[in-house]
């Protein structure tokens, strides 16, 4: 018997505009507008020591920005001025608001320079986001039909 692999889907591009709060899955290509080393420091790792790098990169498209954490890696590629197509994007939650992340089951690629200019105006990063309990909004609701 032949095992037959399945095909591969086609990336389905998002905007930064497009991006929500806990999603995953996102392939977008983006501008670096600012790079910025948060963390290096050297990390035991069996014999050898290891470099852990992360650095904070304001990205973006047409339609908005978003901070971008890149990681050890990553972090060489996210220069100034470059053009990136993420693959399997994240977003994390940071302090309540959205960071875009790529981590290992994903990639990052420079590409050819993209000719869109960057809505730098409309930063998703900036937007405070606040956790609420669902069941905690649904008893509330429940309460005030009851009284």
């Amino acid at each position: 018997m032949e095992e037959t692999k399945p095909a591969k889907r086609k990336p389905v591009f998002k905007k930064v505009d497009q991006l929500k709060p806990d999603t995953k899955g996102h392939t977008l290509v983006v501008k670096v507008v600012s790079s910025k080393m948060v963390l290096q420091k050297a990390r035991p790792d069996g014999i050898q020591v290891r470099q852990m790098r992360i650095a904070e990169c304001l990205v973006g498209d047409e339609t908005g920005t978003i901070i971008f954490t890149a990681r050890n890696d990553q972090v060489d590629l996210m220069t100034t001025g470059a053009t990136v197509i993420l693959r399997n994007a994240k977003i994390d939650m940071f302090k309540g608001s959205m960071r875009l992340a790529v981590d290992k089951w994903g990639r990052v690629e420079v590409t050819e320079p993209a000719s869109f200019a960057v809505k730098e105006e409309n930063n998703l990063s900036l937007v405070e986001y606040e956790l609420i309990d669902v069941n905690e909004l649904a008893n509330a609701g429940a309460r005030e039909v009851t009284s």
